[in-house]
């Protein structure tokens, strides 16, 4: 008896570690429990909350010292939400951006090279002679 006890508070321990908890919900010893958190970080996270409820996790890391980008996304990989979301960084729209610019300085700077390289239209004329010379040999074959 006192084994299976053991084992079902063992196994509720280990659910309630995973389970994501809310940084405007969350107690200071359910904050605690996120891998990344200490006390001192808790203490803050209460504290700021108290001014106001976090809005995103921009807010977040705006108002807590000591959180950053790369802390963000470990503490949300760890089972911390803001509003519910876990982190997804801004350096991914920031990529996402320099994506959607590239195609169009890669569409503008062909144009410029081939207006000052014309070697692409003698290519193209070199090919157009070889088809025109295999009818004229098969035709001497005749």
């Amino acid at each position: 008896m006192f084994k299976k006890l053991f084992a079902f508070f063992a196994a509720m321990s280990l659910v309630a570690a995973f389970a994501a908890v809310d940084v405007n919900k969350g107690s200071e010893a359910e904050l605690d429990s996120i891998k990344g958190i200490g006390p001192a970080t808790s203490k803050q996270i209460i504290a700021e909350r108290k001014k106001g409820e976090f809005k995103n996790w921009d807010d977040l890391i705006s108002r807590v010292k000591g959180l950053g980008d790369k802390t963000a996304a470990k503490l949300s990989e760890g089972g911390l939400t803001v509003g519910g979301a876990s982190y997804k960084p801004a350096a991914d729209a920031k990529k996402a951006d320099k994506k959607e610019a590239a195609p169009a300085k890669a569409a503008s700077a062909p144009a410029a090279k081939s207006d000052a390289k014309p070697e692409a239209k003698p290519a193209v004329k070199a090919e157009v002679k070889a088809d025109t010379a295999k009818p004229a040999a098969s035709a001497a074959k005749k």
